[in-house]
């Protein structure tokens, strides 16, 4: 087995990478900017992935495309990143011969989608079905670890202070461990079980963001606070450093609910609960 990996400097693609490493699996991992390798890589750097990389991904046996933007940017618009790159990334893949690839969507992405983070996620997706290359899609919800960006936010207002909760915070999470995303990512590439299928990436648990905070910062104690939603889209749309961006908010508002009955079947794995994640490292 070799694994091809895009996004190499990601948080999720970081975790798998440290993981193959240990299981001495072959690796090509490419990023945008220089980053140092594990024993078992070879590193490609490529700013718009518009060279021909073929050479250097020759009897890889899948692409685990790990490249997407939650918040948009004048420079890194959704359509571009999580569109209009996997179309590339799926030519690369064809022209190198990679037969399997597997893509981290998102729990919001459908045909009924409204917003354009999870449009853009759709469209991704409708490209790879189509594609013709064995593929499998993940749709997770928030994946929980050291350095995830829901836990890097948090920990950001609670160094200030206070932690703002825009509405209710009933909206629910299925928080899903990094330990169990990156097994399972390696099952996929692995195994035949997760061939052509579209499965949430979610934790057994469902918890509104409220308690998630409380459960974050229980050692910590900040102020919580909450705002009016409306107050924060607007906080989000004027201020650069809000703490929630409008994206953020539209994923955190969207009260996406998936299941983790399919997952847990294929995958066998006791998922890790994480409020014993939160508990034992340094996320809090």
């Amino acid at each position: 087995m070799k694994i091809a990996i895009t996004g190499a400097t990601g948080f999720v693609a970081k975790n798998l990478r440290k993981f193959l490493s240990k299981q001495n699996i072959p690796v090509v991992a490419i990023g945008r900017k220089n980053f140092p390798t594990y024993k078992n890589e070879i590193k490609i750097v490529t700013k718009n992935y518009s060279e021909d990389l073929s050479s250097k991904l020759i009897n890889c046996s899948c692409m685990i495309h790990l490249v997407g933007v939650g918040k948009q940017t004048f420079d890194n618009n959704f359509y571009e990143i999580n569109y209009l790159l996997t179309k590339k990334i799926l030519q690369i893949s064809k022209k190198s011969k990679i037969k399997k690839i597997i893509f981290n969507s998102g729990l919001g992405a459908s045909k009924n989608s409204t917003t354009d983070y999870f449009i853009s996620k759709y469209l991704a997706e409708k490209e790879i079905i189509k594609s013709g290359l064995d593929y499998t899609i993940f749709r997770p919800s928030y994946i929980i670890g050291t350095s995830d960006h829901l836990s890097q936010n948090l920990k950001k207002q609670i160094h200030r202070g206070t932690i703002i909760i825009p509405g209710s915070g009933n909206f629910p999470l299925q928080p899903i461990s990094i330990n169990d995303v990156i097994k399972i990512l390696f099952h996929a590439a692995a195994s035949k079980k997760y061939s052509n299928k579209i499965l949430d990436l979610v934790g057994t648990e469902i918890i509104s963001y409220e308690k998630f905070v409380k459960l974050f910062t229980a050692s910590k104690k900040p102020i919580i606070k909450k705002t009016n939603i409306e107050i924060a889209y607007r906080d989000a749309i004027r201020n650069p450093t809000s703490q929630y961006g409008v994206d953020d908010l539209h994923i955190l508002v969207g009260n996406f609910i998936g299941s983790s009955k399919k997952l847990k079947q294929i995958s066998n794995l006791e998922f890790e609960n994480f409020r014993n994640i939160l508990k034992s490292s340094s996320l809090s």
